[in-house]
């Protein structure tokens, strides 16, 4: 009862450390469920045989949609330091320079905007991303094949998969204070 009560205060750079450390877990701990899923998806006519050590692309697809809610989460200011802080962890991790990371970071944000165009659904931006990183076209039948677009059978799968990898901060802020 008293733990619920207190909770800790954490500075921008305990945030950022928690939010980056998380992220990579669960990427780490959960691509190799959503490799399974698409490779055995019934909206492919053969399998895109992606194995659980390509989770390069599933992970920046997951920081970029992530980060998205940091503004609608903090102040702008507090949203700017934290972020920030994630890139500059996050470079180091990558063997990036705080730059570069964030260059990489702002093309993926733009690539995903510009396939989900114009909706401004994250979620949908995610699965369609990776519909696109992982050149999943190929394997989907003539009809969807010749449109290179998604079947919205995949796409609605998968924004439930990726539902799952988005950062819940209601839960987070119900345990720590900033």
């Amino acid at each position: 009862m008293l733990g619920t009560l207190i909770k800790r205060r954490l500075s921008d750079n305990q945030v950022a450390n928690v939010f980056v450390n998380a992220l990579l877990e669960v990427v780490d701990n959960g691509f190799k469920e959503v490799a399974a899923l698409i490779n055995d998806d019934a909206a492919f006519v053969a399998s895109p045989n992606i194995t659980p050590e390509q989770d390069g692309e599933f992970a920046l697809i997951v920081i970029v949609g992530n980060l998205s809610y940091l503004e609608s989460t903090f102040e702008a200011d507090q949203a700017f330091r934290v972020e920030k802080l994630i890139f500059e962890k996050l470079g180091k991790l990558y063997g990036m320079s705080e730059q570069d990371f964030t260059k990489l970071v702002r093309e993926y944000q733009s690539f995903m905007t510009r396939v989900n165009h114009p909706s401004k659904n994250m979620i949908y931006a995610m699965s369609k991303a990776i519909f696109h990183k992982y050149n999943l076209n190929e394997f989907q039948d003539t009809y969807f094949k010749r449109l290179s677009a998604p079947n919205p059978l995949f796409l609605k799968r998968m924004d439930e998969v990726v539902g799952n990898f988005i950062w819940n901060w209601d839960s987070f802020f119900k345990k720590y204070k900033i």
